[in-house]
């Protein structure tokens, strides 16, 4: 399993978003971007997270952070979500689970006995140079565009 750390070079990669437009991070060099993993849309969980990244966008842009959404749902999906929740950030396409496995977030989890494999919640904080600048494990949901700007 692929582990990042503080100081590495962020993965780069190539990943349609909610309206069919190819993202790539070598595009976004010279900003910081918080690249976010989360496991499903439109779920509890998902959408407070969601909601607190759209809830804190001024104070994020300000701190010149571009915000990116990782799932594994379809482009479709993520298109209904950033609509229902006026999600103004890209939500990444990751049905393959390419981009998740780059990160290292792809991975065995266990919940109620039950064993499968899926994203665990993480967030790269990626530097203008594109190196891995902070990586928060397990954010806080309802209070994550507050963690990112600490």
């Amino acid at each position: 399993m692929i582990t990042l750390n503080p100081g590495d070079q962020a993965p780069d990669f190539a990943s349609q978003d909610q309206h069919g437009q190819t993202v790539r991070l070598s595009d976004l060099r010279g900003q910081r971007v918080a690249l976010y993993f989360y496991p499903k849309d439109d779920t509890p969980g998902c959408t407070a997270q969601a909601c607190s990244l759209r809830d804190g966008e001024t104070e994020l842009k300000a701190a010149g952070i571009t915000v990116l959404g990782v799932s594994p749902d379809t482009e479709e999906s993520h298109q209904r979500f950033a609509q229902k929740y006026e999600l103004p950030f890209q939500l990444l396409a990751d049905p393959d689970k390419q981009l998740a496995q780059s990160y290292g977030v792809w991975q065995e989890k266990k919940n109620y006995g039950r064993t499968y494999w899926g994203v665990v919640r993480t967030t790269f904080l990626i530097d203008a140079e594109g190196r891995v600048e902070r990586i928060i494990r397990r954010p806080d949901t309802k209070n994550h565009a507050a963690q990112l700007l600490k």
